[in-house]
């Protein structure tokens, strides 16, 4: 009887070795595509795939949390994967999808501003002139400039999100 007892916890430690070893293996992936600025968190910064023949493109984020007291501003951005980055907002005028670019994008206090694609009213980072079609499984690094927090480089990740639209539905 001891002998079964010692063969189930060789088997549970088995297991439990196995489960600690994917868990370092996956934790790096899980925390890395969250940064920190300042009092700024950078949750998620993703693109989806851009259209064939189309040179423009879009990145967005889960969100990006000022947890200080004080407000900040994304100014800017830069990637080497395109000619230039704009920052825009998109605004429903009536039935008609309407975007244009803005000189900032507002951090308040203690607040959650969500990037993300398919919102009726939002911002995201337009790319211009893209390098290279954005692929799906794709990687490209995006330096983000804000007033308070400084610069800080964000690895973007190319992907189709289960509630995304079709990559036709953003065109430009």
């Amino acid at each position: 009887m001891s002998g079964c007892h010692a063969a189930d916890r060789s088997g549970v430690h088995h297991w439990l070795g196995a489960v600690a070893i994917a868990l370092l293996v996956l934790m790096p992936t899980a925390f890395a595509h969250g940064v920190k600025a300042g009092d700024l968190r950078i949750d998620h910064p993703y693109a989806v795939p851009s259209r064939p023949g189309l040179s423009t493109g879009a990145v967005y984020f889960r969100a990006i949390s000022n947890t200080g007291t004080q407000p900040d501003q994304l100014l800017g951005a830069r990637t080497p994967a395109a000619a230039s980055v704009e920052l825009h907002r998109m605004e429903m005028d009536g039935d008609v999808m309407r975007m244009r670019a803005v000189p900032a994008i507002d951090l308040p206090p203690n607040t959650e501003v969500r990037l993300r694609h398919g919102s009726a009213n939002g911002h995201h980072l337009m790319l211009l002139g893209l390098k290279a079609p954005l692929k799906d499984g794709d990687r490209f690094p995006v330096t983000l400039t804000f007033r308070r927090a400084g610069e800080r480089e964000v690895m973007v990740w190319v992907q189709t999100p289960r509630d995304a639209l079709k990559p036709e539905a953003h065109t430009h």
